[in-house]
């Protein structure tokens, strides 16, 4: 057998010499073969989306609940307590007589 023989003969499956053609494996649908897709994105979304969305929620819901005389901890580690709040403002009493101002954002946490 040659070797335009022999490509011939895989081309066609067997049947240049009779043999039985195998059967063709059926087409997946388009659903099916974004199914791995959609759940890829499906795991992402829940995974780090959506926590994401709740903790910025939830720092929007903290930042708008400060008042005066909140003991507060912001984002470089210090400890304060509220003694003004403005729109985007707050002053904290670090210490006797120290007062510091930050923006609200700066706020890590409330006790």
């Amino acid at each position: 057998m040659g070797f335009f023989t022999s490509i011939a003969y895989a081309s066609t499956g067997g049947a240049a010499t009779g043999g039985a053609a195998p059967a063709a494996a059926p087409a997946g649908s388009m659903f099916t073969q974004l199914l791995p897709l959609i759940f890829i994105i499906v795991i992402f979304y829940f995974l780090l989306i959506r926590p994401q969305q709740q903790k910025q929620k939830a720092q929007r819901d903290l930042i708008s609940s400060i008042q005066k005389g909140d003991h507060v901890v912001t984002i470089g580690g210090i400890h304060g307590t509220v003694i003004q709040v403005s729109d985007d403002e707050i002053t904290l009493e670090v210490s006797k007589g120290v007062n510091i101002r930050f923006v609200k954002s700066a706020v890590s946490t409330k006790k």
